[in-house]
């Protein structure tokens, strides 16, 4: 599969998935949700390496390697982030953890020396502000109070940790370790964090039978999880962590695509053009640079 065809897939269905996990939240403790999604995606995983016969084998170190990948990932990544909602809205938790495409600069300047263009700081700063833009009737009357404060700082740390978990991802890819078998032993310790997480917490282990509990639960484990996050770390490490994560930045987008749809949304001045920027920095980004033209030299005559 080429890198549009894994940015479209990623950015499609991680762009559906919060109106689906709107459906997990309620009758089930966050924490325990993520339990049942990525150890749902995890036993998905290693049912169809079972089936393909893909080798699971790794050395010691290559386990406590994937399971500091899971548990940033798929552990306090998610966790965070729904703390986070806990204290502020959704708008402001979007906005960010879109800054993770600034993380992921930063940390791919650390962790592997990579040269970034002024073209990705630019289209990244278009982004944002689109992004910012959108959800700016929603954020217009906050107040920076120790609520709103306490959210962003959850939302931070949620960032950070995906951001860590991209970096330990490229990692395991240069050393050869196969995309498929990491998420799945990946999603595993992730799943096995959370659940020690929520039995410290004395959180009780419901489940919902809803139609709507269920279905997304199986959407977010299998489409959101499986599909989409082998997708975006094999995007990783074909273009770069600091341009593949522009996708995070597209998310909104295709969520307020799909409540037009969906549920009626009413698009105003702001929806335009924080949508427009976001469009024209994510076509910034993934353009390819031009080329500089050498100017011809003119051949030097020859003696005769």
């Amino acid at each position: 599969m080429n890198n549009t065809a894994l940015y479209i897939i990623t950015v499609l269905i991680w762009g559906s998935t919060w109106i689906a996990i709107n459906f997990q939240l309620g009758d089930v403790a966050p924490e325990v949700s993520v339990v049942y999604r990525f150890g749902l995606a995890s036993a998905t995983l290693f049912l169809f390496c079972k089936w393909k016969k893909l080798d699971l084998s790794l050395r010691l170190d290559q386990h406590i390697q994937l399971a500091v990948f899971g548990i940033a990932l798929f552990g306090t990544n998610y966790y965070f982030l729904y703390l986070a909602q806990g204290y502020i809205n959704s708008a402001l938790a979007c906005i960010a953890f879109s800054s993770i495409m600034l993380f992921n600069i930063i940390n791919s300047r650390i962790w592997f020396k990579t040269d970034i263009s002024s073209q990705t700081y630019l289209g990244g700063a278009i982004g944002l502000m689109g992004i910012t833009v959108l959800f700016w009737p929603q954020i217009a009357h906050l107040s920076l109070s120790d609520t709103t404060l306490i959210g962003l700082g959850f939302s931070l740390i949620a960032t950070l940790s995906a951001s860590a978990g991209n970096m330990i991802s490229m990692v395991n890819q240069k050393r050869q370790l196969p995309v498929v078998q990491s998420n799945a032993w990946g999603m595993l310790y992730g799943t096995i964090f959370m659940a020690i997480v929520a039995l410290v917490q004395g959180t009780s282990f419901t489940f919902s039978t809803k139609p709507e509990y269920l279905l997304s639960l199986v959407y977010l484990s299998l489409f959101g999880s499986v599909i989409a996050f082998g997708c975006y770390l094999t995007l990783l490490n074909n273009i770069g962590a600091h341009k593949a994560s522009y996708s995070t930045i597209m998310f909104p987008a295709v969520a307020v695509l799909i409540s037009t749809l969906f549920e009626g949304f009413e698009w105003n001045i702001y929806t335009v053009i924080g949508f427009s920027a976001i469009m024209v920095g994510n076509i910034v980004v993934l353009a390819k640079p031009k080329r500089r033209v050498s100017p011809a030299v003119a051949p030097t005559p020859s003696k005769v």
